[in-house]
């Protein structure tokens, strides 16, 4: 895993946060880690095959999905996550896949992205590969990328 790597990942969410929900977003300090990966309320889980192979997991507080959600809908507030919000999350995670593939295909890398898995409820992932966690603070609330790549090379 690689800086272009990991910046592919932050510019393809960092983009769907911004351009699509009007988000400012401030980047958080990177951290390396490895076993467990914590996840806040709401988690998307996407895996990746191709060149690279490996998973990327955005995490969220139910409060940051309930306002990405929102956004989604043009703006309206969202009190509970129901089926369609669940399923708003569950787009969320494709905008960031698809973006994501394009990033990486920006930097020489063809990728597949499987569809999202959504996690609700705090949780602990468990990895046997190195990730780099990516916080970031946006006016939708926090969301913290884990991404864990490797070349098949």
């Amino acid at each position: 895993m690689d800086v272009n790597q990991i910046n592919a990942v932050y510019r393809a969410t960092k983009s769907i946060m911004s351009n699509h929900f009007g988000a400012d977003i401030s980047r958080g300090k990177p951290q390396a880690g490895q076993g467990s990966i914590p996840s806040d309320d709401v988690s998307v889980v996407l895996g990746v095959k191709g060149e690279l192979s490996g998973q990327i997991i955005c995490s969220v507080s139910e409060g940051t999905a309930k306002n990405i959600v929102g956004a989604m809908m043009g703006g309206m507030e969202v009190a509970e996550l129901d089926d369609m919000a669940w399923s708003a999350v569950q787009e969320f995670g494709n905008w960031v896949g698809g973006t994501t593939a394009t990033e990486l295909s920006n930097e020489n890398y063809n990728i597949d992205v499987t569809p999202p898995i959504v996690n609700e409820g705090k949780s602990n992932f468990h990895s046997t590969s190195k990730f780099i966690t990516v916080p970031m603070d946006t006016s939708l609330g926090s969301v913290c990328i884990h991404i864990s790549l490797s070349d098949k090379s």
